[in-house]
């Protein structure tokens, strides 16, 4: 049954085609034909029911006020960027501070030693992609990731940090293999003092069969607990290798909940050489990901208690309206990423499913938005309460009885625009992602347009991430452009 129709790319030679989303089997697929490599049929979603779910949550966004190129339709996705047929702005800026590492993993994005040169930007040029970030209109992006290759590699990575703050952004991250901080605790206190924000540490499992470095990870994350880092653990999962041990990733995390602050999952995309044959057997998507989830906690976090990133453009709504400025909007394409909290308490994980009711809460948020458009402070104060009082009724249906506590911590926050009670709230909540990035066998152009998740190169452009690592791969145009130096081959 067809569902959609889009565009695509023949995996083989990569032209543009037009492309068919269709339902079959109970699972989701595309499929497109090229005039020289013939029909390419691969999976996109694995769980048909989960995908209309998901469909429901559709937020197309408006882009940018100041996209750096203007492009027909037809140009994409080869006039990145960002293009004028961008839908969404930047929630996550990321930035390759180098393609060297202290590792060799088979699924990396990127490798120095294969590319045969190093790719590292300046400070200034650095300062040059951030300060253009921070130029995006309307709304400039209020987090930056620096990745690699392994940052913490660069002996400036502090002061780096420290002028990514000076420019203004909220949240500042690295991407970590962990191995550096692993050394040297006072390494995590010099990079907190500069303004890190959290790290992003590489953590597949909790074995080393599943992760070879994991007496590294564990050091790494005790190291961060001693010195109040952040972490956001961020495991690779490949179906038949480490998709067993999702659950026991999770009940470390609630263990440690001191420190990790969450876990984002990234299913495995084949940017590289892939036969259909390894693609068939470790491909995972978002459904397969929530089914191990559910299967490996023993039914408490449930499939359905996932959604979909735009879910959450009922919050930017209401602020934008309270506030009467714009905000970043979360208008990722629905089929991007999923996510849920947890609650870690005394009893155990707790869901926020079973303290309220998600969409009668969205709901509630939706009639304080509608009110408040009506204008005046009387108004807005009158939204505020009547939406509280409808919180309380969506906490009450929760099955939990701390359903109750959320709320009114929820309710205090929105009535006195203190925040300091959601930070407390932050501290004892897991959260529980994942961004499924596309590859050439599953590449969809809308996708594409609605991504959030920008890397910032040095000839000054703002490029999605699906099309920086897969498509067109600008990231090996960039790196070959701005080479620095040859690596000997081993």
């Amino acid at each position: 049954m067809l569902l959609k129709k889009t565009r695509s790319l023949c995996p083989i030679c990569r032209n543009v085609l037009d492309a068919e989303i269709f339902e079959e089997d109970g699972k989701v697929w595309i499929r497109r034909t090229c005039p020289e490599h013939g029909e390419a049929k691969n999976l996109y979603w694995s769980d048909a029911e989960m995908y209309r779910r998901f469909e429901t949550f559709e937020r197309i966004g408006t882009g940018v006020a100041n996209p750096q190129q203007d492009a027909t339709a037809a140009a994409c996705p080869t006039a990145c960027g960002l293009c004028s047929n961008h839908r969404s702005g930047t929630l996550l800026a990321n930035i390759d501070l180098t393609n060297r590492c202290n590792l060799n993993c088979s699924f990396c994005f990127a490798n120095a030693r294969a590319c045969g040169f190093v790719y590292e930007p300046s400070f200034d040029q650095i300062v040059e992609m951030m300060t253009m970030l921070r130029n995006e209109k309307p709304v400039p992006p209020p987090a930056v990731q620096f990745s690699g290759g392994e940052p913490t590699m660069r002996d400036d990575l502090v002061e780096i940090i420290k002028k990514a703050k000076e420019l203004g952004f909220s949240q500042v991250q690295v991407a970590t293999n962990g191995i550096k901080i692993a050394k040297d605790p006072q390494y995590v206190q010099n990079l907190k003092d500069a303004g890190l924000s959290t790290i992003y540490l590489h953590f597949d499992g909790v074995t080393e069969e599943t992760n070879p470095i994991l007496r590294t990870s564990l050091k790494a994350v005790e190291y961060c607990e001693k010195t109040g880092m952040g972490v956001v653990l961020v495991p690779t999962v490949i179906n038949g290798q480490n998709d067993h041990e999702v659950g026991a990733i999770l009940k470390y995390a609630a263990e440690h909940i001191k420190v990790v602050r969450g876990v984002n999952f990234q299913p495995v995309a084949f940017t590289g050489a892939a036969s259909e044959e390894n693609i068939k057997q470790e491909r995972v998507t978002i459904p397969d990901l929530a089914d191990r989830i559910e299967e490996q906690t023993g039914g408490i976090i449930k499939k359905d208690y996932f959604y979909p990133v735009p879910c959450v453009m009922p919050i930017s709504d209401l602020v934008e309206a309270y506030t009467g400025k714009p905000v970043v909007r979360f208008t990722t394409h629905q089929h991007c990423g999923a996510a849920t909290y947890v609650f870690v308490t005394e009893e155990g994980l707790v869901p926020i499913n079973e303290m309220v009711d998600v969409d009668g809460f969205f709901d509630a948020i939706g009639k304080m938005t509608d009110t408040m458009k009506n204008g005046g402070t009387i108004n807005k104060y009158r939204a505020l309460l009547e939406g509280v009082k409808d919180m309380g009724l969506s906490a009450a249906k929760g099955e939990h009885a701390n359903g109750s506590q959320f709320y009114k911590l929820l309710g205090k926050t929105l009535i006195s625009q203190n925040f300091d009670a959601l930070r407390d709230f932050h501290w004892n909540a897991l959260f529980i992602g994942t961004m499924h990035f596309m590859d050439n066998y599953n590449y969809d152009l809308s996708r594409v347009q609605r991504c959030c998740i920008h890397y910032a190169t040095p000839d000054g452009r703002i490029i999605p991430f699906c099309t920086y690592n897969s498509g067109p791969v600008y990231r090996e145009q960039v790196w070959k452009k701005f080479a620095r130096d040859r690596v000997q081959k081993e």
